[in-house]
C-alpha cells in the first residue's frame, strides 16, 4: 500500500478510536477503497482488532474492500425498477461479467453494485454505469451497453 495510508494515520492520534470511521474514508477517498494492508495498519495504528474494523466498515454501504474498476455499475432495485425487471437484469448482468455485487472483475473492467433507488421511476429498469443512467433496460440491451465501456 502507498506511503498515503501512513500520511493519514500520522494526521489521526492513535489514542483516538473515535476517529476509525474517518481514517476508513480518507483511506478509501485516497486508495479507491480499503485494502488487507490498510486495515492492518488502521488496527496496530488504533490498537483495536481487525475484526473490529471489518464490524464497522462492513455496517456502512459507503466502504468497499475491492478495488473499483474503470466502469462502475450500479442496478436499480427499487420497486418500479424491481417490478419492471431489475432483479433480472442483476442477474443476467451477473452471469455476463462474472461478479456478485460488491466485486471487481479480473481485468478491473467493472465493479457492479446495487442500489435502492436512481430516482428514475418512470424510466425502469434503469443501470447507471460511470454517471451514465441507461433506461428502460433488458437483458438483449445489456451486452450493446457494456460494449460501450472499456
Amino acid at each position: 500500500m502507498p506511503g498515503s495510508t501512513n500520511t493519514i494515520l500520522e494526521q489521526n492520534p492513535s489514542n483516538d478510536k473515535g476517529s476509525l470511521i474517518t481514517i476508513l474514508q480518507e483511506v478509501q477517498k485516497e486508495e479507491g477503497y480499503i485494502s488487507q494492508e490498510a486495515i492492518v495498519k488502521i488496527s496496530r495504528h488504533l490498537r483495536i482488532s481487525r475484526s473490529t474494523i471489518y464490524g464497522v466498515a462492513t455496517f456502512y454501504s459507503q466502504f468497499r474492500f475491492n478495488p473499483p474498476g474503470r466502469n462502475s455499475i450500479k442496478i436499480c432495485l427499487g420497486t418500479a425498477c424491481h417490478v419492471q425487471g431489475g432483479d433480472f437484469l442483476l442477474n443476467a448482468l451477473q452471469l455476463e461479467i462474472g461478479i456478485k455485487p460488491g466485486e471487481t472483475t479480473e481485468d478491473r473492467r467493472f465493479d457492479l453494485g446495487r442500489v435502492a433507488c436512481l430516482g428514475c421511476c418512470a424510466l425502469a429498469p434503469v443501470m447507471m454505469v460511470n454517471n451514465n443512467i441507461h433506461s428502460r433496460m433488458s437483458v438483449i440491451k445489456l451486452r450493446e451497453v457494456l460494449s460501450k465501456y472499456e
